[in-house]
């Protein structure tokens, strides 16, 4: 599954960026603990605040806790918060580590290309620094930096 992240060069250009469903919600759940870093936070809580099916969002949860960017508190008045600082959690790194494929066509992918053209092609390069440049942008922000107020949650 795919959601659609639409910026302002849509409305000029018609480009659009997807991410997966599952990097997304990890991307809010990150966000939502970040937002309330003053307590533990449930998977409830949050999967009710953003409307997500709660079973997924507990495989969300457990994913972020394997690759150690929250922790979970078991018992009762557990929950789950950051295991970092919100300005050490790169959104490069952090969206490099999500997304199960980030080639953008087949050549990328020297073991799965099947391409007759790649060895003159150009449309490989361009392609390429495109992703280097969204990457490099991501790298410039942190998760603080997605940090809103804890009210806009509760609308």
């Amino acid at each position: 599954m795919y959601i659609e992240y639409i910026f302002d060069l849509s409305i000029t250009f018609g480009v659009k960026m997807q991410l997966t469903l599952f990097t997304d919600y990890s991307l809010r759940t990150l966000m939502y603990l970040a937002t309330h870093r003053d307590r533990l936070c449930t998977s409830r809580e949050i999967s009710e605040c953003y409307g997500i099916s709660q079973n997924h969002l507990v495989k969300i949860v457990h994913n972020l806790s394997q690759l150690g960017y929250i922790k979970s508190v078991k018992g009762k008045g557990g929950g789950i918060c950051l295991s970092k600082k919100p300005n050490d959690i790169n959104l490069r790194a952090l969206i490099i580590e999500l997304e199960p494929n980030l080639a953008l066509v087949e050549c990328f992918d020297a073991e799965s290309n099947t391409c007759k053209i790649v060895a003159e092609c150009k449309l490989k390069r361009v392609l390429r620094d495109a992703l280097k440049a969204f990457l490099d942008a991501l790298g410039t922000c942190t998760l603080a930096d997605l940090v809103i107020k804890p009210k806009l949650f509760y609308r």
